[in-house]
């Protein structure tokens, strides 16, 4: 179940950020080729155009808000885990890579070795801090997870992954109204999460009573 929620999204997922703003528009008002002189084609610049990754994230999810329904909703859910899974360096994505790959194998010791690396390369980078965390969930290792729930919150406070595996782990200890608090929170980031609105109506009814 905490899968679903936290690490249930794969590298290839990148592929479907879309690449809006990305290129340069070609101009549309250069003058006509001479008869018998073929057109030059533009020179690719020397450096590519920096991309805003906060503007892009704060786009999407105001656009995640904003969805009419759930498969509008789902797109835009799936540009932002693009975002957030997008590798800051070479040795980062080489170390993911392996991690996943140790996973797939059920070798969870050496993944989260692999996911150490990572966040001790790169402690920025959020999507290894949540990965870890999935890991130490699936350890029952609760302490580990719930730490490095709360890196990943630190750094994207609207990370609605992370504050759905908050609310699982509170379940699990009994800490309803926490759980409450956390899977109240991830709605409000992203309104289309799966079963979690069942999850925020069952324990409505436990730690706040039914209405009269």
């Amino acid at each position: 179940m905490a899968v679903r929620f936290l690490f249930a999204r794969t590298l290839c997922l990148a592929l479907i950020l879309g690449t809006a703003g990305l290129a340069p528009a070609l101009a549309q008002d250069d003058p006509p080729a001479a008869p018998g002189k073929q057109k030059k084609l533009p020179e690719a610049p020397a450096k590519l155009p920096k991309v805003d990754r906060t503007k892009n994230l704060d786009f999407l999810f105001g656009a995640l808000k904003a969805a009419p329904d759930d498969v509008s909703a789902k797109h835009v859910e799936a540009r932002i885990w693009a975002i957030w899974i997008q590798t800051p360096s070479d040795t980062a994505a080489l170390l993911m890579a392996r991690a996943k790959t140790a996973v797939d194998a059920q070798k969870i010791e050496i993944a989260i070795k692999l996911l150490d690396s990572v966040i001790k390369l790169r402690p920025d980078y959020i999507e290894a801090w949540n990965r870890r965390a999935t890991l130490y969930y699936m350890q029952n290792d609760y302490g580990r997870s719930l730490a490095d729930i709360q890196q990943v919150l630190i750094r994207e406070p609207r990370h609605f992954g992370a504050l759905a595996g908050l609310g699982m782990i509170m379940q699990e200890v009994g800490d309803e109204k926490r759980a409450l608090e956390a899977y109240r929170k991830a709605l409000a980031v992203n309104p289309h999460l799966e079963k979690i609105p069942d999850q925020v109506k069952s324990l409505t009814e436990k730690v706040e009573g039914r209405d009269i």
